[in-house]
């Protein structure tokens, strides 16, 4: 028999409001208490998943209903529904509510998260909206102001689908620590700010409260992408952003097992649209129907993937941190090493703005600590003198970091982004963006920083002329069973 419309809108009713509850508890928990248990209750386990301890992997593609009336109120939005894994999963919901409990931790800020299939889809996912035409002057051309210093995925979003393709004009600011640069590229037809930090590879950084306040100014919303922090060294929508941007795939999921992306966005955003849903809720939002229309929404495999990851994220960003601190000093005093860009280092030039946000969270708790202590990441780049051939001399000569275009891995893995994740933007963009073809960027992973020492240390010397030879399997004689190692 039919229950009726309404008594599946009202269960709806009490079970959201159940969650709620629940979510409140959370949030009154440690950073390291929300990053392991998340939002995942013992109600639920007990409940519903056979007792399982671990958030479990919904592998379905979509949900079945009761009966019509069950549907009805599900497809229309009026109750909880996972109805299609496209648009989202139970493994999904989970990983997004730590995401948005992690990025407001310490703070009152409500927000929501939205986990895409990538950073670059959450990305997408994050500006679309504000770029949506305006009907009341459909002839306006937009315009948004970003830091020029972003990684080269990002570049190629602005630069070429947006700006070159669609004629959405990208403001490059090029010294992103200047308000006055800044202040002077935003207008009346300005849709959004956006900045990178720290940027990769070159490590910008700005004063993200006073940007936030100028975007306050202007009533637009300011995106910030902190993958390379995380929310264990900085939550931008603390400071006043209305968005933050994480590659998933990048140091939460430090494994390198999944692809992720995520969207966290504040409720009651600021924007010039008149767009009640965005405004009230973004993160919804572009979820259930932006998203649910282009599809770029996470997999419940890699959703879960990256739970598993984001457990310790606050302990391996500090030991990371720390390692990264001491790399960076080796290489500082290498008299083969032109500059270094590592946040760190006192003498960066940007180090005591990044002081101001780069602090490790909860360290004041922590008994190893008992105070605030600042940590500037795991990814740092440094300059070889002799230009492009010895920057890949050097690079060639690695042994135990890896030569990957990744990075927040736990293993060390290091790239030549003229070559590699910046190729594409081109001289000139690569020239703004400070990105010289000797530059290496280096993620520092988990390795005890003595041996990534070392390594740097052999692979450095084959400009003193000084041959290094890579052992590797010898499959010529019979494939991998009859390898055997070259003497």
């Amino acid at each position: 028999m039919q229950q009726g419309i309404f008594h599946y809108i009202n269960a709806g009713k009490n079970a959201a409001e159940w969650h709620k509850r629940h979510i409140g508890q959370m949030k009154k928990l440690r950073f390291d208490t929300i990053a392991v248990h998340g939002i995942y209750s013992m109600q639920e386990a007990l409940d519903y998943n056979q007792g399982s301890t671990i958030e479990p992997i919904y592998m379905s593609a979509s949900q079945a209903y009761r009966d019509s009336d069950e549907m009805e109120a599900a497809l229309s939005y009026q109750i909880p529904t996972w109805c299609y894994s496209r648009i989202g999963n139970p493994t999904m919901y989970y990983l997004e509510g730590v995401l948005a409990l992690l990025e407001t931790y310490g703070s009152d800020v409500e927000a929501s998260c939205c986990a895409t299939a990538s950073g670059m889809a959450a990305i997408t996912s994050a500006c679309e909206p504000f770029l949506a035409v305006d009907l009341e002057n459909p002839g306006q051309k937009m315009n948004f102001v970003a830091t020029a210093q972003v990684y080269g995925g990002t570049f190629q979003n602005f630069a070429v689908r947006k700006d070159q393709e669609r004629n959405i004009e990208w403001r490059k600011v090029i010294h992103s620590n200047n308000l006055e640069e800044w202040e002077s590229l935003i207008d009346d037809n300005t849709r959004f700010l956006y900045g990178e930090m720290p940027s990769n590879p070159g490590q910008a950084f700005f004063d993200m409260e006073a940007v936030a306040k100028l975007a306050e100014k202007h009533n637009i919303p300011l995106i910030i992408d902190a993958t390379i922090a995380t929310p264990a060294l900085m939550r931008p929508l603390a400071w006043g952003a209305d968005i933050v941007v994480q590659s998933v795939t990048k140091t939460l999921t430090s494994s390198g097992f999944g692809i992720g992306g995520a969207v966290i966005a504040r409720k009651n955003l600021r924007t010039r649209l008149n767009n009640p849903p965005m405004i009230a809720d973004f993160g919804s939002y572009i979820k259930a129907l932006p998203n649910r229309d282009l599809g770029p929404n996470i997999s419940p495999m890699n959703a879960v993937l990256a739970l598993n990851d984001i457990r310790t994220l606050r302990s391996k960003i500090d030991f990371m941190s720390r390692s990264a601190l001491k790399v960076a000093k080796f290489l500082a005093a290498h008299p083969h090493i032109e500059q270094v860009d590592y946040l760190g280092l006192e003498s960066h030039p940007l180090h005591q703005v990044a002081k101001k946000y780069m602090v490790l969270v909860d360290s004041e708790h922590d008994d190893l600590y008992n105070e605030p202590v600042n940590r500037y990441g795991h990814l740092l780049s440094f300059r070889v003198k002799g230009g492009a051939q010895a920057a890949r001399d050097v690079f060639d000569g690695f042994q135990r970091i890896y030569r990957a275009t990744d990075l927040g891995r736990i293993k060390s893995i290091a790239t030549i982004p003229a070559i590699s994740t910046h190729q594409q933007q081109g001289e000139e963009g690569r020239k703004i963006s400070d990105i010289p073809p000797n530059l290496i960027r280096l993620n520092v992973g988990g390795e005890h920083p003595d041996d990534i020492i070392a390594d740097l240390s052999q692979a450095l010397a084959v400009l003193d002329g000084q041959k290094t030879e890579f052992t590797s399997p010898d499959y010529s004689a019979g494939g991998a069973s009859s390898a055997r190692l070259r003497k």
